[in-house]
């Protein structure tokens, strides 16, 4: 396949980069730089998607930043824009790609510890009105004929980037502990199944619509910080406070105080096998 992928040098779209090479697929990376991409690339102001297969949509701007009026109008914009200039030039592709598979994000749902399904209604505040907005943006693609697929995808657990490293300076020192308690759900997926279930869709024509990407095997924030504990071999005996994290993060902070607990039942269903479905796996994987 000729794949086009946004957001190619994050941390998902790096091993999706990876994963899609090793089955030797052409990957085109869509890029604002493109001269420092380092794989062919074509440039944001000149996206042509003619000839290619299938699109993978992950350009977005990090979420675990200070949610000042700036951050949130950044957060909300990199993602529904980009994903508007990618829908707008599926709409010019001539072929036109088949399938559009957009990253999404578990934030969409309300928090709680029930498991919940897709077809869960979304939950409130800022991450659940930029998700909804996003995905709605995506699913726009539909009336151009092609099919779309969203992964809300979980905690991304990798060495490369993302929630892990910034866990790993505290843990390292030996002051890591469970936040706010620790019972608030923990979903978390492996980097290699969050691109793994982002290519599984790009190729199975069964897989539409929303699609929950976090790892089966459950855990809270609490059991989450004991097995990290354990993979780096530091006790996890020092509690971090519910006021700590307000202080330390702002508004953003709701997103570590408060979780959902998706159900990935439809994404096993539809046949995905998850490399690494266990946490201990997972960590020592990232960790050792």
């Amino acid at each position: 396949m000729r794949v086009a992928v946004t957001g190619a040098t994050g941390t998902i779209g790096r091993e999706v980069v990876r994963q899609l090479h090793e089955r030797g697929d052409e990957v085109i990376a869509v890029s604002r730089d493109p001269e420092t991409a380092g794989m062919e690339a074509m440039s944001w102001d000149a996206i042509d998607l003619s000839g290619c297969d299938g699109v993978i949509n992950l350009a977005g701007s990090p979420i675990d930043q200070r949610w000042t009026d700036k951050g949130k109008q950044r957060i909300r914009d990199s993602r529904i824009d980009s994903t508007r200039r990618v829908v707008e030039a599926l709409r010019s592709a001539d072929p036109r790609p088949r399938v559009l598979v957009s990253q999404s994000a578990e934030g969409i749902y309300p928090r709680g510890t029930p498991p919940i399904a897709e077809d869960t209604a979304p939950g409130s505040g800022f991450l659940s009105e930029v998700v909804q907005a996003w995905e709605a943006t995506a699913l726009e693609a539909e009336h151009l004929g092609v099919r779309v697929a969203v992964a809300r995808t979980g905690v991304v657990l990798s060495r490369a980037g993302g929630a892990l490293p910034k866990m790993l300076t505290p843990f390292k020192l030996g002051v890591g502990g469970p936040v706010a308690g620790g019972d608030q759900p923990f979903p978390w997926v492996h980097v290699s199944d969050a691109a793994g279930a982002l290519i599984y869709a790009l190729d199975n024509e069964q897989v539409r619509g929303p699609l929950n990407v976090v790892a089966p095997d459950k855990h809270t924030n609490k059991t989450f910080t004991k097995a990290l504990g354990r993979a780096i071999h530091r006790p996890t005996v020092f509690p971090v406070p519910a006021a700590a994290i307000k202080v330390l993060y702002g508004e953003m902070g709701s997103t570590v105080l408060e979780g959902s607990n998706p159900d990935p039942s439809k994404l096993q269903n539809l046949g995905y096998k998850f490399k690494k479905p266990e946490l201990e796996d997972a960590l020592r994987d990232e960790t050792s």
